[in-house]
């Protein structure tokens, strides 16, 4: 075989690259529609949307979330705190990028034990209708979830803030924690991103 003769193809090497984006697209497609139909009440019980941060799970509610996209490249801005990871042009617009488990005290959400792969990691922009221009760096998406089919978990006394104190627990033992985003912003020490 000369160098002009291509390989053939492996079948144990998966889907071609074309294949891949494509099935990749119409995930992105299904998700945003199944989103969309939860925000408009047409989907009940499908309400949040699954994630790691930090090697945390963490469930967004749909109607808080603006939309899930790659990374960005981040630009870091002068004395912003460790957690604000800097500003992305996300769709035209100048976007802070939140790192919440570094917002929280903990290592970095690329930092986790179970940490996402570069491919894996996404920005999870805030709803408009919250009037915060930002996004959380999530290590992986999982998908949809309801908690309505979770057992809630107690808090142990005040040791959550109001934008995460209530935690589930689902069937294969894994403690989710519901993010309230319209809280988060609330938050006078999350608007203070600079020293």
């Amino acid at each position: 075989m000369d160098a002009a003769t291509p390989a053939p193809l492996d079948p144990t090497d998966g889907p071609p690259a074309g294949e891949r984006r494509s099935s990749l697209r119409q995930y992105q497609v299904q998700l945003l529609e199944r989103m969309q139909a939860a925000k408009s009440g047409a989907a009940a019980g499908v309400r949040e949307l699954g994630v790691v941060i930090g090697g945390r799970h963490y469930l967004l509610d749909l109607t808080q979330i603006g939309e899930i996209v790659t990374p960005q490249p981040v630009s870091p801005v002068p004395l912003a705190r460790p957690w604000y990871l800097g500003l992305a042009n996300i769709r035209g617009d100048l976007t802070g990028v939140i790192d919440l488990a570094r917002y929280q005290g903990q290592p970095g959400a690329v930092a986790g034990t179970s940490a996402g792969t570069p491919a894996e990691r996404r920005l999870i922009t805030f709803s408009p209708k919250l009037g915060f221009n930002c996004a959380l760096l999530a290590d992986r998406v999982l998908g949809l979830r309801t908690s309505s089919e979770m057992q809630a978990v107690a808090v142990p006394g005040a040791g959550a803030p109001a934008w995460a104190a209530h935690q589930f627990d689902d069937g294969e033992d894994r403690r989710w924690t519901l993010l309230d985003l319209a809280q988060l912003v609330r938050e006078p020490r999350f608007a203070l991103v600079g020293f």
